[in-house]
Order: structure tokens, then sequence, then C-alpha cells
């Protein structure tokens, strides 16, 4: 089955990191990918761009296109970044989302990937 992981983090929180302590959490995210990959579990992964004014939600009502440009003022938290995975369970994804690193300072979100009719 699959999961995505997704990694929900508070708004600014990267901000109040030193460049430093940002690089080495992300090294340390790119080993957790490193460590999935090698298991065979890790079919894709990403890191998001922190929610500035590249970001947008689009929506098509009646045939009419909307754009929102970011940063979104009533969000409280943004999704950083995803993995997705494929494990035999659900208890084997939730296994899989407590060694993330990102876990002692963010959300992870673990959601099965499946039809949207399910």
């Amino acid at each position: 089955m699959r999961y995505l992981l997704l990694i929900r983090e508070p708004l600014g929180q990267r901000a109040e990191r030193t460049e430093a302590q940002g690089r080495q959490l992300y090294d340390r995210m790119l080993g957790f990918a490193a460590e999935l990959q090698s298991r065979g579990v890790l079919l894709a992964a990403e890191s998001l761009a922190d929610m500035g004014p590249q970001a947008a939600r689009l929506q098509v009502r009646e045939g009419r296109r909307s754009v929102i440009d970011g940063p979104f003022t009533e969000t409280k938290e943004m999704v950083g970044g995803i993995f997705l995975i494929e494990v035999p369970s659900r208890e084997a994804a939730l296994d899989i989302a407590a060694e993330c690193p990102a876990a002692q300072w963010c959300t992870v979100e673990v959601r099965e990937a499946a039809p949207c009719w399910k």
C-alpha cells in the first residue's frame, strides 16, 4: 500500500533557525530519505519552499480561473515536504513516520493513497 507522509510545520519555524541549523536538519532529512531508499520503500521525496510570494492557490469555478497569491495569512502551518512510501500496512507507515527526524519538530501526517471515490 502507498502512503504519503506530509511534513506539516508551523509557519515561521524556519526563520527561527540559523542557516547552519537549517542545513543540519535538512541533512538529517536527506539521510532519512537515503535510508528509506536503501530499504526499498521510498517512491518519492521532496522538500517544499516556504510559503512566500511564489506560492499560489488556484480554483476553477464555472469555467473561471481564480488565483490567490501567497503568502496566506490565515494559515497556521504549511506542508514543508513529502515522502511517498510503499509498505504493507498502516502500522508500517506509522513506524516509518515515527523514524522521520521531522517528527521531532513538526507533525508527520500519514495518509493512505487511494482512489477519490473511496
